[in-house]
């Protein structure tokens, strides 16, 4: 490996000396190999006359350095590697038993090759940094899920076992303590203060290599991932990959302003999409986990998706903005506080609601037992409902289809049979048989059922076909799906 380095260096030499030499005499061209490409940011030399004042040297431009950055705040990144047991499985035919079960015994007796589960150590890698000089440590939960011991490496080599004090999965922060006094720590910062397009930078162990720095910009914030909806990700090009996990992202005045938390890769390695958890949302779960042991959340009861242009004018809402309300669970506190399949959350508390990710981090920081005004659109005019916070089943976010049609609603339904009414709960309904038209378009499968058009509850087939007669260009249908209610736009033209 030295040799091929040093190889290249020689190489490399002469072609470098030759663009020196030509940058010199004042050439505008650099050669490299047999391609010749224009310098970058050159511009032909002016023509000066002999007696003219001599030209001042142009401001020093460039991107910007982290090195104070790293320099103060290096030390207190950690390297975190873990130890756990799993079972697998000898690679041979037969069922999966345990030696204790009943069962292993019979099979064992009559010739059928076992597979006993046999434990195996794991390994893992990951990231973390110090908030507090008396050994307390931040990190993901997935980096500590299911070690049975966890160790913590500092940048001046000392290592200590740490105790995992509290794991919060659902925003996937873990809260570590070693047995060390004095130690660097990190400045947090505001999340909300960072804009699009401002440098970060990250420092963690990717692949193991510890003290990695990496930098980048922030592309995007208040990012909703499935299955992630406490979390309003910002989203970053630094490059992230294994072993980055639970590491610090810092802005560019040193202030650490979220969690390496995820990447979106294709291979695995990073592809520039890097996902980080807001520091104010890991601090509120580190509150609660130091008082509490654990994370309580306030909830609704409810299930949201976001409003699209075509719902928007299915509502009679100007623009796509809100979280559309598809279920209400019942006993919830959404119900208890009147809110209907239909309505629109425009604003919890004080906060506008633009999208539905928006709306279930704000009830998650809630209290329960608090009482918070909601504004809500309903019946094409403004509502607000004074909702107090449970904490009840999680919220889901359901994404509606997004293909739209031209033509009538496409939909051959027949009602509920009585067994399927008592088996799926659902008091009323028409299942759809086959679809075609905006209604394929937009998404509606066969066995799906139609519980609503506009708000309207639909009993019958003739009732449907009245409802859609009447209606406009738009109608939104709440339809069941599985275990889930979404609202589905369908454009009539």
């Amino acid at each position: 490996m030295m040799t091929t380095h040093t190889s290249q260096a020689k190489t490399w030499w002469p072609k470098l000396t030759a663009l020196v030499v030509a940058a010199a005499l004042g050439g505008a061209v650099g050669a490299i190999g047999s391609r010749a490409l224009p310098l970058a940011d050159a511009a032909p030399a002016p023509v000066v006359a002999a007696q003219s004042a001599p030209l001042s040297a142009p401001a020093a431009v460039g991107l910007p350095s982290f090195n104070d950055i790293v320099t103060r705040y290096g030390p207190a990144v950690v390297n975190i590697s873990t130890t756990g047991m799993t079972k697998t499985a000898d690679e041979q035919q037969g069922p999966q038993l345990d030696p204790n079960d009943p069962f292993y015994e019979f099979f064992r007796r009559f010739g059928v090759p076992m597979q006993p589960q046999r434990p195996q150590v794991t390994r893992g890698l990951g990231s973390g940094f110090i908030v507090g000089a008396d050994g307390l440590i931040l990190t993901n939960a997935h980096v500590v899920d299911g070690a049975s011991e966890v160790t913590v490496k500092l940048t001046d080599k000392r290592e200590f076992k740490a105790k995992v004090i509290g794991v919060d999965k659902p925003t996937d922060v873990a809260v570590l303590r070693i047995d060390a006094k004095n130690l660097p720590t990190v400045k947090l910062g505001d999340p909300a203060a960072s804009r699009v397009g401002d440098w970060v930078l990250a420092i963690g162990s990717p692949y193991g290599f510890e003290n990695s720095v990496t930098a980048g910009i922030v592309s995007a914030k208040s990012r909703s991932l499935p299955d992630e909806s406490y979390v309003p990700f910002i989203q970053t090009d630094v490059a992230i990959n294994p072993g980055n996990s639970g590491g610090p992202l810092f802005n560019a005045a040193g202030e650490v302003i979220a969690i390496n938390s995820q990447i979106y890769s294709r291979s695995g390695g990073f592809q520039g999409l890097s996902f980080s958890i807001p520091i104010d949302v890991v601090k509120q779960v580190e509150q609660q986990i130091l008082t509490h042991g654990k994370v309580v959340r306030g909830q609704l009861g409810v299930m949201v998706q976001n409003v699209d242009q075509s719902l928007a004018d299915s509502f009679g809402l100007k623009s796509p903005n809100g979280a559309l309300i598809s279920g209400v669970n019942p006993g919830g506190s959404g119900a208890k506080a009147g809110l209907k399949p239909g309505d629109i959350v425009l604003k919890f508390g004080d906060t506008p609601i633009a999208a539905s990710g928006d709306l279930p981090p704000l009830v998650a920081n809630v209290k329960p037992g608090e009482t918070v005004p909601m504004t809500i659109w309903r019946d094409g005019k403004e509502k607000v409902l004074p909702v107090k916070i449970d904490a009840v089943k999680d919220a889901k976010v359901a994404q509606a289809p997004q293909d739209q049609g031209q033509a009538k609603l496409g939909l051959a339904v027949r009602p509920l049979t009585a067994q399927e009414k008592t088996e799926s709960g659902i008091g009323s309904g028409l299942v759809v048989g086959q679809a075609s038209g905006p209604a394929a378009k937009a998404g509606i499968q066969p066995g799906d059922v139609v519980l609503a058009l506009n708000g309207t509850p639909v009993n019958s087939v003739e009732q449907l076909r009245s409802l859609a007669a009447k209606a406009g260009k738009h109608v939104a249908l709440l339809v069941q799906r599985d275990d889930a209610q979404i609202f589905v736009p369908l454009d009539l033209g």
